[in-house]
Formats: structure tokens, sequence, C-alpha cells
């Protein structure tokens, strides 16, 4: 089970809250940072720190800001992390609103749950193991691979007519590099008969070693490449606060393209559509939203490793997909949606009930009740005598029906809570707790980020 601490966080919880009056901030402020202190057992202790600054300028446009900086370097024991540097800006080129993001991100164990929804059959029974295997118990590593991704993206905006219309357009280069886990070093530093050692991939294949051995995932796919990316689109845009808006509209379309002449191993093309809109139903403190997206591939073949990315005019966290997890499907496991085409959905209701003042700076806390969905609206395509390959050539001794349930997806659901600590309205830490409705996508997510889900 992993367990987060944070000093921050503690701090500010047991602050004694008091009504403040709210001052205007001007020039660079530091936001807030945060020790990055956890414990996986097979993955190892992770440990470091994030932290952001802000820059007000002359206040002018408070609580919004002219610049904006992120960075973060965390690493666990046994190989993974996040290494990242971002910065944000209003003003650096006159007019346009832009974003550089700089990455590499190890994913030692990284999920992997088959294609299209629920006509891939999740067995939780499989990775059970707590004090002893249970009957079912294959390995705790069945639903995983390794990938390591790095990133350098950068994402722009800019007025095309009135106060609301925008242009967005992006580059990225993108590389990923998959294999299967390292059970060697997941199982280093463990004692024979005090430790469970997982299975080596040669005793215990997972299922993204049976997908290559089916013929569902390419040699070239397996081992990953180059995802080199332009994009372009129009937004409409009315928020009236970029963190946590009151009201207006944030609507979105736009088409991604991996063309072959920028170097990539795949060449594909992507159309994304997001539409967000914010009720005030007390003003300042409670509010109505939701979120509604839609994501099709156009042309092209796209590599699986990519089916999970969730593309937007801007990003806004260290990763951008799903569905399933902190930023598409809470609750439901990351990544168990996957599929050519999905449509997914948020809904949540924003409570600000107590304003308060820790280091001189205004804070509040939020609570937020939330309800999000999703499913797959066209299969990845699996060939036609998948059964009849499996089970007389690839794996005679096992059951087509524990891996493939064929047939059209079905609404992928789930609903919880969130706690919000927000300090000058934009650095805002969040606690979300979701509970998956359907025991194929797991059961609760718990997850310990920063900013509102959208």
């Amino acid at each position: 089970m992993k367990k987060t601490f944070s000093v921050f966080l503690i701090s500010m919880l047991v602050l004694s809250v008091s009504a403040q009056e709210k001052k205007v901030k001007t020039g660079w402020k530091f936001g807030g940072a945060l020790p990055a202190i956890t414990f996986d057992s097979d993955l190892g202790f992770q440990y470091g720190a994030l932290a952001e600054f802000f820059n007000y300028g002359d206040g002018s446009t408070y609580p919004d800001y002219f610049d904006h900086t992120y960075t973060e370097v965390s690493h666990y024991t046994k190989g993974s992390g996040i290494y990242r540097f971002m910065y944000e800006s209003n003003h650096l080129i006159p007019g346009v609103h832009m974003t550089s993001d700089l990455s590499y991100l190890p994913d030692q164990a990284s999920q992997f749950y088959g294609f299209n929804g629920y006509e891939s059959v999740y067995n939780k029974s499989w990775m059970k193991y707590k004090k002893v295997p249970g009957p079912d118990y294959r390995t705790k590593m069945f639903y995983r691979f390794q990938r390591n991704q790095f990133r350098f993206k950068n994402d722009f905006q800019g007025k095309l007519s009135g106060d609301h219309i925008k242009w967005s357009a992006g580059f990225a280069f993108q590389n990923f590099e998959n294999s299967s886990v390292d059970i060697e070093k997941i199982n280093k530093g463990k004692v024979i008969g005090k430790d469970t050692l997982l299975p080596t991939i040669a005793e215990e294949p997972g299922l993204f070693e049976r997908y290559q051995k089916l013929g569902l995932i390419s040699e070239n796919e397996a081992k990953g490449g180059w995802v080199n990316t332009i994009k372009a689109g129009l937004v409409w845009d009315s928020r009236d606060n970029r963190p946590n808006p009151m009201k207006g509209l944030w609507s979105e379309i736009g088409v991604e393209v991996a063309p072959k002449f920028l170097g990539n191993d795949w060449g594909f093309s992507k159309l994304y559509i997001t539409h967000r809109q914010y009720f005030t139903l007390i003003e300042n403190d409670l509010s109505f939203v939701y979120r509604l997206g839609y994501q099709a591939t156009i042309s092209g073949d796209v590599p699986f490793f990519y089916q999970s990315q969730v593309i937007t005019s801007m990003l806004t966290g260290e990763t951008s997909e799903g569905l399933g997890g902190v930023y598409t499907l809470r609750g439901v496991l990351r990544n168990r949606v996957m599929g050519d085409d999905f449509f997914m959905g948020n809904i949540e209701l924003r409570w600000k009930p107590v304003y308060f003042k820790f280091l001189k700076q205004d804070c509040y806390l939020g609570l937020n009740g939330f309800y999000d969905f999703g499913k797959v609206t066209k299969d990845i395509k699996l060939p036609d005598n998948l059964e009849a390959k499996f089970e007389s050539q690839v794996y005679p001794f096992e059951n087509f029906s524990d891996y493939f349930k064929p047939g059209p997806d079905k609404l992928h659901q789930s609903a919880g809570v969130s706690v919000m600590l927000a300090m000058n309205q934009n650095f805002v830490i969040a606690i979300d707790i979701g509970k998956a409705l359907n025991e194929q996508d797991g059961n609760i997510g718990f997850y310990f980020g920063l900013n509102y889900l959208f």
C-alpha cells in the first residue's frame, strides 16, 4: 500500500482558521513547495520535491499572473521518477499565452489492461498477494510494462477575434522506450524465504508479453520510438479565472498530426474536442462545472502506447492520459480504457467553505463532489480469428474468456470527493478519492497532486 506524507499539507490542516482580507499580489511570489515522500513495496521509496513560482507583475491582472514556473524532481529507489520543468508566460511573446515543458518520465511499472475497455477482462485475483498468495495469484506485475518517456512540448494560444476566440498551436518531440518490467531490479534486496520474490517474465509473462505473442502488439510498438507531433486548433475561452473558474466557457477543437517527415516511427492524425462550462451558484463560493471530451483517430495507425494520451490545446500537468486515473476517470484504474476513439465526461460541484491566512498568504479550503464517466466509441481492431489463434496456437491451456469479452464497450463510471487547499488562488493542492462503480474498473483510487481537474 502506498502512503503519502506532506509536511506542508499537515501544517495547513492544523492551522487555525480566520477570516482575512484578500490583498493583491505583485512581482514574483513563491507559490509553494511540497516534499515528495512516498513508499511502495515494489517500487521503493520516492523522494524529492516540487515548487512553484508566480510573477504577478504590477498586480493589475491578479489573481492571473504574467509568468509561472513549476519544477519537480522525484525518484523511486528502484527506478521510476518524474523530472520536469515547466515555464508558462502570458507576456514573453506579446499577445501569446505559451507553455514550454521539458520532462523525463521513467515509469518502471506502467499500467496496461488491454484494448477496448470491457472487451478486455481485468482479473484482480491474478495480482492479489498480501501475506500469502491468493489461489489465482500469478504476479503483481501482470498488468504492467516498463515505459520511459522523454518529452519536449510547447503550446501556444493567441487572440483571433474579440476577447474569447483564440487560435491554438503547438509542437512536441517525444520518445518512448518500452520493455518488459525489470523483475530483477524489483526483486533486488529482497531475501528468499522472508520476502516475496516476483516470478520472472519467462516464468509468468504479463499481458504486455502475451499481446506481443498474439500479434496484437507489434515488435516495433513493443520497443517504442519517436512520436513527434504538430497541432492546430480553435479555442473559445470566457473563464473569469484560470485556476478555478466560477463562470464562463472553455471549449476547444483541434487536430494533432504525427507526420513521417518529423522522424516519426508511425504516421497518424487525431481529432480532439473538449467542452467545459462553469456556473456560479453562490458568488465566489459555490459552482457547478462539467467537462465533455471526444477524441478520434482520423488517419494512420497509432502505436498502442500513445492511444492513452489525452490531447489538449495546452498541457497543465506532468501527464495527460487515460481513460482511467487522476486526470480523467478518478477511481478507475489508470489507462484502463484504451481505444481508437473515446468519449468522456466529468461533473463537479465545487465549494469553498473556509478562507484563512498562512504565512501571510491568502488561502482557502475547497470541497468537491464529482462523477466521472467515459467509454470507447471505436475499437482498436482485433483479428477475426483471435479466439482460434489464442486456443490452438498460443495458449492452449488457458481460457479465452479470461482475457477477452467481445462486444461494444459500455460506460465506465466513478464518483468521489476532493479536498482542495489553495494559496493565492493559484497554488492548489488537490486530494481526490474516487470509487469505480464496476469492479472490472478497479475499486478506490486515492490521488495527491496539484490543481483542479479542469
